[in-house]
């Protein structure tokens, strides 16, 4: 089918994130036109049930109109004011104290920022900054996890365990450190428990940190839930074999709740369903449903002590952004918080979360999937090749990317991550309803890339 349009006008002229930009020339992008609830509608009218929530953040759907009159309120008001050099807003103002009144661990201050990316570059920036006030100058090392996710920016993209992520940039930097990544499916010894498996990750941490020395680490940064290197979950028990590892150590845990915060395991935050208290925590995503670009820093009040009391020392706190608390940002992500706690959001995920977990976890008996796994309304299924042996196909087959394009073709959209898995993220008002029929398609979708592998002799 020849591009229309408006496509020939995107391919020659829009850059587009993670994507083959040689061969994209040839199929050019899907065009979105409308969104109405969990679905959303391209250039001819075809409607698909958004099953990512667009990239895992678009927790309210699509046509919130309430978001929308107050942030055409907020623009009439005050279209920008920053917060620079004393100055403020009651957005910033008040939805800092809403995040503070939410948040699962004691907080002190909250800093503004436009993106996950931002708030994870942020952190490190923090923890460098409050070891030199605490005059540990050699305390900068932030340990990650191999196939983590916390972004794109310089800093951030080092602490990405993804190779995608560093090839061609000259990255990682090498503050960076990388613990295993806790994936029971694929990285559990034989006949090895999920608790003695969680016990052998903390080990092996306990051992990369006697290696670097505990006084050259300033954090370890973690996700709920690991999010684009696969929806992977933590085993039993591995948060509390692995914060009983850093307070050995007296590091600090980072919770990057980009993806996890707000509802979408189940509880507000991640780090509730899983039982840790972090030091700090990055927010962004479901925070405004993203109906417009934020994300937030929480900081505990001993951090947020340490940098105020540093910047009275050399004379400022040099870090900040031209949008840091963006008052129509602002003010559209306080209302987001308020629908969500009117509509007990959460408490939507749990009732209708058993029936997303059960469907998902049928998947797993399908002849290509070897895991299906999720928390909350989030979860992925991994395609094999050999279900007994966990052999995936060759990368170069692409059969998740391939699931996804049939999944397209039945009116549903999925993201392929690497290793042919394939996650599910839907807007967190979904209905059961919905729900079934997100799962009708896909497993149509299934039966497709089933007729498909047999095709080209894949199993």
């Amino acid at each position: 089918m020849p591009l229309s349009n408006a496509q020939m006008r995107d391919v020659a002229s829009v850059l587009h994130p993670y994507t083959n930009l040689v061969k994209f020339r040839e199929t050019g992008p899907m065009i979105i036109s409308h969104g109405q609830g969990v679905r959303v509608y391209d250039e001819h009218g075809k409607d698909y049930i958004e099953a990512m929530a667009g990239l895992w953040c678009t927790a309210l759907g699509w046509g919130e109109n309430e978001l929308a009159e107050v942030a055409a309120e907020q623009m009439k008001k005050l279209a920008f004011g920053h917060i620079f050099g004393g100055k403020s807003h009651e957005p910033a103002i008040a939805l800092a104290e809403k995040l503070k009144e939410i948040s699962p661990f004691p907080t002190g201050k909250v800093f503004f920022a436009n993106s996950g990316s931002e708030a994870n570059d942020t952190q490190v920036k923090l923890y460098w900054y409050a070891a030199n006030a605490r005059g540990q100058a050699k305390k900068k090392k932030i340990v990650s996890r191999t196939k983590a996710y916390h972004g794109v920016t310089l800093a951030s993209a080092s602490l990405t365990g993804l190779v995608n992520n560093h090839r061609s940039f000259d990255l990682p930097f090498d503050f960076a450190r990388y613990a295993d990544c806790p994936h029971y499916y694929r990285n559990a010894e034989p006949g090895e428990s999920e608790l003695q498996f969680s016990a052998r990750m903390a080990a092996n941490l306990d051992a990369l940190i006697e290696k670097e020395g505990a006084d050259t680490i300033a954090a370890m940064i973690a996700e709920p839930v690991m999010g684009a290197g696969g929806v992977i979950l933590p085993p039993d028990g591995y948060f509390d074999a692995i914060t009983r590892v850093l307070s050995k150590h007296g590091i600090p845990l980072i919770s990057d709740e980009v993806i996890t915060g707000f509802g979408r395991t189940g509880n507000w935050f991640g780090a509730t369903t899983y039982g840790f208290e972090p030091e700090s925590m990055s927010i962004a995503k479901a925070l405004s449903s993203a109906y417009l670009p934020i994300s937030a820093v929480l900081l505990s009040p001993e951090l947020s002590d340490i940098v105020e009391q540093e910047s009275g020392k050399i004379g400022t706190f040099g870090h900040g952004f031209t949008y840091t608390g963006h008052p129509v940002a602002s003010a559209v992500a306080l209302r987001t918080i308020e629908i969500y706690q009117r509509r007990d959001l959460p408490g939507h995920v749990r009732h209708v979360a058993p029936l997303f977990q059960k469907r998902l976890k049928a998947l797993g008996e399908h002849p290509l999937v070897g895991e299906a796994s999720g928390v909350g309304l989030i979860g992925a299924i991994e395609l094999v090749a050999d279900k007994k042996t966990k052999q995936n196909f060759e990368p170069a087959k692409q059969a998740g990317a391939t699931l996804a394009n049939f999944a397209q073709e039945e009116g549903l959209i999925v993201r392929a991550l690497l290793g042919d898995r394939v996650a599910l993220c839907p807007p967190l008002v979904i209905t059961e309803a919905e729900i079934g029929e997100l799962f009708d398609r896909l497993e149509r979708a299934l039966a497709k890339s089933l007729d498909w592998a047999k095709k080209e002799k894949l199993i």
